[in-house]
């Protein structure tokens, strides 16, 4: 059976600008060469998923409806760019903040795996040629907690200090830091 590699994404700080909460097309502006991203990476026939922490449902800004509808929105606005996102995985949840149903620990909140491991059983994903695109550590951690073999951290000039961390310190091989997002190489995947 075919294996397909995949181009797992985190939302916020990578595809668009992270804002706080962003849930509505009004507040959402998208990173620069994001599309131009996904396009390459449909043209190299890597799945696209995005695996994204949303904390704000659970903090009762806004709901899984409007997510969901927004999300859609997103799907539609790449596509108006002849790029396609595959799939939108999601964490509702929150293990202090949450409220009612979405105050739990759970194995889809990033760094945990669980977002990657339903894209793998769903798409027959071959994590060992896939790239993770995050722009927190805890995108970096649930990566390698599955073995995604090719893991960006994308930066802004203002947050070099990530690269300061001791976690990066201690196995420089973690992740690649990029400033753009035409710097992902899908031809040493």
């Amino acid at each position: 059976m075919t294996k397909y590699p995949a181009l797992f994404l985190d939302r916020d700080g990578v595809i668009n600008i992270d804002k706080g909460y962003v849930h509505n097309k009004e507040n959402c502006e998208f990173i620069n060469g994001i599309f131009d991203l996904v396009k390459r990476a449909n043209q190299h026939s890597y799945k696209v998923v995005v695996v994204t922490n949303q904390a704000g449902i659970a903090r009762g800004f806004y709901t899984e409806e409007q997510f969901l509808g927004f999300s859609e929105w997103m799907k539609n606005e790449f596509s108006n760019h002849q790029a396609f996102i595959d799939k939108i995985y999601f964490c509702p949840h929150h293990p202090v903040y949450g409220q009612g149903i979405y105050h739990v620990s759970c194995n889809c909140r990033k760094p945990a795996p669980g977002m990657f491991q339903q894209a793998q059983e769903e798409f027959d994903i071959d994590m060992s040629k896939s790239i993770m695109v995050g722009n927190n550590l805890s995108d970096i951690e649930a990566a390698c907690a599955v073995d995604v073999k090719h893991r960006y951290l994308f930066i802004e000039s203002k947050e070099k200090h990530i690269l300061e961390s001791d976690q990066a310190q201690e196995d420089p091989l973690l992740f690649r830091a990029i400033t753009s997002l035409d710097q992902v190489n899908f031809l040493s995947a």
